[in-house]
């Protein structure tokens, strides 16, 4: 037998590091997954803790006899960050020494563990441990016989009968031996295919980092997320949560646990000339398995041949049937394809100068298809975002985003986008709320596992007051998309609205830990803050939701509510004055400005911002009726009248 090998295990917080096996754990046994650079960076970190090391020694050191650009090494540090869990400002385990390079301040201890040797008779492909169970068996059954047959006291019979026994477990030991490997060997098989129910696609990466072609990357993720969708059989992360995700360049691996899913479907592309050249991968999240992979070079033309075949293939993998609506292809015009990605690329960034960019994009694929239902969706859900979320009129927005709704229905029937689309429109501006609730039932009905229909209806519940139902929906929302920020955030304003306020800002403070810039949080978190009381915490948050957005108004009015509530009227009066002199350069939702004249007790006046916000037709007036802070108007007729006339 050879001698024991020695593998250093290096522990510092809750995490090891497997110097031998190259692997970082988290806790017991939680494997995560490092590329072997990133690995490399980590271990030369670690066992240099408490030093500084330069720069140029760590890329010397990890990428040897290779010249890289410093960017990759800021990159690898960038993505360990977040794999140990450091939030932005925090420095628990590396720090940056400006000018010079990085040092690991984390306590670190080491210690040594013994590594089995392999057997030099046994089959390579079994594992160590049980190889080395084969030969302790094998020792310890030779030396029972060697001492039955050497005691001078035991007679023949009982040796030649305890030969017979060490042969029957020598029998057992080979049945045992063999069963093991099997086991083992099954084991070592990926897991049933039936038992994967969560995927995540994420967008594809560029095969040469410097010829990327972003809406395309982001669109193959797109379309194979809508054709995985398809089935029942898989729930399939929303394009917009693996958007996110993917935009931290950490490993797949990484993000699909993040993301809670059982698999990662990801690849690369990259196109030349009239040639597209496609790779992609299906890989368990577990323990990294590789569960499919194939690859594509074809015509730019055959594109949705190539998506097609990706799609069936990885169904195959899955051992999942689809409906067989992802055969069909919403448009067959390659450039009208192209249009379209582009315009969803630019519109999903959510900045009022790129969702122009994206409508026009859209514009020119339906242009070019007249018949494109999903272009259509995606142009409604442009126009939408512009009046609810850019602060731009309704009456301006809405009915271009209800046409182009009702043509991409009109076109298919079953785009179940489109119905998600409508109702949510029938809810902001038509204050039709069974119509709205009919388009959200039909959406869900075509797509049960849509994140989208579900949160959407959810709001529906929640402005009328169905709050039970609301809290319902928009959990099973989050479920689908843990990590989406928005359901998160909508969560907490709809736990508000419910009057569980302590619930609301506890979801509200774990959506901040997600992404503490996220502006509707912050803005959520200020409504919240202020029903406490917090009158502090509310008026920071609403600095930080109009640092985030230097369009919306609505940080400043719940700001202003906020400083008059606390005692500070001459600021939330200078506030005030902010929006009416803005109000004549720029729209300006009235309902913000009436928010502020009922912090400041002047009633009649907010009144009155409350019917101007009717008459045009202003998104906000939807919260009327859940809003705690109209508690105090609820008996005045002027607002009885008002909620009469939205259907309330």
């Amino acid at each position: 037998m050879t001698n024991a090998l020695q593998s250093l295990i290096y522990e510092f917080g809750e995490f090891r590091v497997d110097a031998a096996k190259r692997l970082l754990l988290r806790g017991d046994d939680e494997i995560i997954s490092l590329t072997p650079k990133i690995f490399d960076t980590l271990l030369y970190l670690v066992q240099n803790n408490g030093k500084v090391i330069e720069k140029d020694e760590l890329m010397r050191e990890i990428w040897t006899d290779t010249i890289v650009e410093e960017n990759n090494l800021n990159k690898n540090i960038s993505v360990l960050r977040g794999v140990l869990g450091e939030k932005p400002g925090e420095h628990r385990f590396i720090v940056t020494v400006p000018g010079r390079g990085y040092k690991f301040v984390a306590s670190v201890s080491s210690k040594s563990q013994v590594l089995s040797p392999k057997s030099d008779f046994a089959d390579e492909n079994k594992p160590d441990g049980i190889r080395e169970d084969a030969e302790t068996e094998q020792e310890k059954l030779g030396a029972w016989d060697l001492r039955l047959e050497t005691n001078q006291n035991q007679k023949p019979k009982i040796k030649n009968q305890n030969r017979k026994i060490s042969a029957f477990a020598a029998v057992i030991l080979l049945i045992a031996v063999g069963a093991a490997f099997y086991l083992w060997r099954e084991d070592a098989k990926p897991a049933p295919s039936a038992q994967i129910k969560t995927v995540a696609v994420l967008p594809f990466k560029p095969l040469v980092a410097d010829n990327r072609n972003e809406a395309l990357e982001l669109g193959m993720a797109d379309t194979l997320i809508s054709k995985l969708s398809d089935g029942e059989e898989i729930i399939v992360r929303p394009l917009d949560s693996v958007r996110r995700s993917a935009l931290s360049e950490r490993d797949s691996l990484i993000i699909g646990r993040e993301l809670k899913t059982e698999a990662v479907l990801d690849g690369n592309i990259q196109t030349s000339g009239e040639r597209i050249r496609i790779s992609a991968r299906l890989l368990r999240t577990s323990d990294g398995k590789q569960l499919w992979a194939g690859q594509f070079d074809e015509k730019f033309t055959d594109i949705f041949a190539v998506q097609d075949s990706i799609s069936e293939q990885v169904a195959t993998a899955l051992k999942i049937r689809l409906a067989g609506r992802e055969k069909k292809h919403q448009t067959e015009n390659v450039e009208a394809y192209q249009l379209y990605m582009k315009g969803r690329f630019h519109v999903l960034k959510t900045i009022k100068s790129d969702t122009e960019i994206g409508v026009s994009y859209l514009q020119q694929a339906i242009e070019l298809d007249p018949n494109y239902a999903l272009a259509y969706a995606g142009l409604s859900d442009a126009y939408r975002g512009q009046a609810v979320g850019g602060e731009m009129p309704s009456s301006e927005f809405m009915p271009k985003a209800k046409a182009a709704a009702n043509k991409a229905i009109e076109i298919d029937d079953t785009l179940a986008e489109a119905h998600t689309n409508l109702g949510h429109i029938m809810f902001w501006y038509d204050w039709d709320w069974n119509a709205a609730e009919n388009q959200h039932k039909r959406a869900l009905e075509l797509d049960p596992n849509s994140a989208d229909a579900l949160q959407f209806y959810a709001h529906l519940l929640s402005n009328t007051g169905q709050h039970a139902e609301a809290l319902a929906k928009i959990k099973r929302a989050r479920e689908l998309d843990p990590l989406n920020l928005r359901i998160n955030a909508l969560e907490g304003l709809y736990l508000l609205h419910a009057g569980q306020t302590d619930e609301a800002v506890a979801r509200l403070q774990k959506t901040l830990e997600l992404d503490p810039n996220f502006r509707l949080a912050n803005m959520f978190a200020a409504r919240a803050y202020i029903e406490k009381g917090m009158f502090a915490e509310a008026i920071a948050a609403t600095r930080k939701a109009r640092e985030l957005s230097a369009i919306s108004s609505e940080p400043i009015a719940f700001g202003a509510y906020a400083l008059a509530k606390s005692g500070k009227v001459a600021e939330a009066r200078a506030a005030l004055d902010e929006l009416l002199k803005s109000s004549k350069e720029r729209y300006v939702p009235p309902y913000n400005i009436a928010l502020i004249y009922n912090a400041l007790s002047e009633s009649d006046k907010a009144l009155d911002y409350l019917e101007k916000g009717f008459a045009e037709k202003d998104v906000r007036m939807v919260f009327l009726k859940v809003e705690p802070k109209w508690n105090n108007l609820r008996n005045e007729p002027r607002f009885v009248n008002l909620m009469r006339r939205m259907n309330f």
